[in-house]
Formats: structure tokens, sequence, C-alpha cells
């Protein structure tokens, strides 16, 4: 009788940091004006990727530009992504802010903070709010969160 080999598991560690943190942009400039303020305030390369492309109600298709940076060092990764298209919003219940800043698991609390300081202090930005992602509820907002 042939012994069977003996069984090694491996197990594998995934970093499970998904987190996500939301800031919301005001400002009146173009999309790629603004990729380019936040480039060189956060030190950034933010570049035009493919936008997200939604069904209009009225059978055309509604476009908002998206540009991303995944240079960052500890996984972490950019996203400026437009809320507005004319008179179409990507996030509906975020009518009064003009883009959305999406930073991919932020290193921690105070990185975070200094990236909206720094969004703040950005000429072309009017203004800069925190989104809280757990009261945020859209149809559309697993376009922005993958």
């Amino acid at each position: 009788m042939r012994s069977s080999p003996k069984i090694i598991r491996v197990q594998l560690k995934i970093n499970q940091n998904t987190e996500s943190v939301l800031v919301g942009i005001v400002s009146a400039e173009p999309d790629y004006k603004l990729s380019l303020a936040i480039n060189r305030k956060l030190k950034i390369s933010l570049k035009n990727i493919s936008p997200i492309i939604l069904p209009d109600p009225s059978g055309s298709e509604i476009t908002f530009s998206k540009f991303s940076d995944s240079s960052a060092s500890h996984g972490q990764s950019f996203e400026l992504i437009s809320n507005r298209q004319g008179k179409n919003y990507l996030i509906r219940k975020l009518k009064n802010i003009d883009y959305i800043f999406h930073i991919h698991n932020p290193e921690n609390e105070a990185a975070t903070e200094k990236i909206i300081l720094m969004l703040r202090g950005t000429e072309s930005v009017t203004a800069v709010f925190n989104i809280d992602l757990k009261s945020l509820k859209d149809k559309y907002l697993h376009y922005i969160i993958q």
C-alpha cells in the first residue's frame, strides 16, 4: 500500500484595507484644468481615462469624465470624477458638487485631512466637502466605488 503525500496548506495574506474616502469639490473650471491644478498641488499625476457612460431616459448617453492616478505608494490611488454633465448629475443627491475626488486606500485619517486641506488651498477650487459614504444611497454610486 502506497502512502499518500502530505498535504501542505499555504495561507495567502491579502490586504483587506479597501477603505474609500469621497471628497466633493465645487469648481467652475473645466475638468482638465482642475485635474492639472490638483496634480500641481498634490504632486500626483491624474490622467484622463475612459469616462463613465450612463443611459439617458431619452435614449441617448450621458458621459462623465474620469481622471485617475495609481502611482502613489501603499496601494493608494486617486480619481477625479465629474458629477455634472449639462443638467444631468452622476449622483443626484450631490447637486451642489461639481466633482468627486475619490481616495482609494488612504494611508490614515491625518493624511486624508492633509489632502483635503491642500484641495481647499487649490486656486480653482471654491469649496471642498467630505462626503459620508454610509449615508449616501444612489443607484449610480457603484460607478464611483469599485
